[in-house]
């Protein structure tokens, strides 16, 4: 079930839910996108009808941090649940470990792929990651190419946002052994360790946003997006 929070539509589910239709997906003959829209990346789409109909095209939206979930409540259609990238990447490694599938990783500065690579394997022995590419490129034909040979069933679009979000829907039916693109950010940093995710008690406190901006005070004219979506989101429930 989908849920229209001021104009994207976010799929109404747990993580554990996330991960049961990442299965479904993976058992499936198609190649299907999934994007995980930050209240950050919500408030752009209020003002760019492009990169809402590119969000909404996906075939799965994940509500990827705390302001969406709130706006949600404001608007009396709650989300079940806040569904992090990051942490959904995490489930999805441990799938693949059981199915035997491949990972390919497309994003972040040089090196970094690599690393994470490392420390995924680390933790999930079994995984097989059969290629990887930065970031850094300005075409995309060899990267398609490398893609086609290195076979995966999962690809992880680490580019940012909208950038990701164009390159899936514009290579969807490029990549025939791919099941499921995700577009996912700066997760490979985090999975390398180049960048700290905050403390868990901060992530429960839904407070992730102001450990950012703490380690990274340049964040914060970016940051600004989150208080002006949520007043966009109060004045639309005051006008209901």
């Amino acid at each position: 079930m989908k849920l229209d929070i001021m104009g994207l539509q976010f799929d109404n589910v747990t993580m554990e839910e996330a991960a049961a239709c990442a299965r479904e997906i993976l058992a499936g003959l198609r190649t299907c996108y999934a994007v995980t829209p930050n209240a950050e990346i919500a408030y752009e789409a209020l003002h760019d009808a492009q990169l809402r109909a590119l969000l909404n095209s996906a075939d799965l939206m994940l509500p990827d941090g705390a302001g969406v979930i709130l706006a949600s409540r404001i608007l009396r259609t709650p989300l079940k649940q806040k569904v992090a990238g990051v942490e959904f990447a995490e489930q999805l490694l441990s799938i693949l470990e059981t199915t035997g599938q491949g990972l390919y990783l497309l994003g972040s500065k040089p090196g970094v792929a690599e690393l994470a690579a490392q420390k995924m394997t680390e933790r999930h022995p079994d995984l097989r990651i059969c290629g990887m590419h930065d970031g850094y490129f300005q075409d995309d034909a060899p990267i398609l190419a490398q893609i086609r040979q290195a076979a995966p069933a999962v690809l992880f679009v680490c580019l940012g946002a909208p950038k990701q979000e164009q390159f899936m829907q514009r290579h969807q039916g490029e990549l025939p052994s791919v099941r499921l693109m995700i577009g996912l950010g700066g997760t490979l940093d985090s999975f390398a360790g180049t960048v700290r995710r905050a403390p868990r008690w901060m992530i429960r406190c839904n407070l992730e946003w102001l450990y950012r901006l703490i380690r990274e005070p340049r964040r914060f004219r970016r940051m600004l997006r989150l208080p002006k979506y949520l007043w966009a989101v109060i004045r639309k429930r005051i006008r209901r």
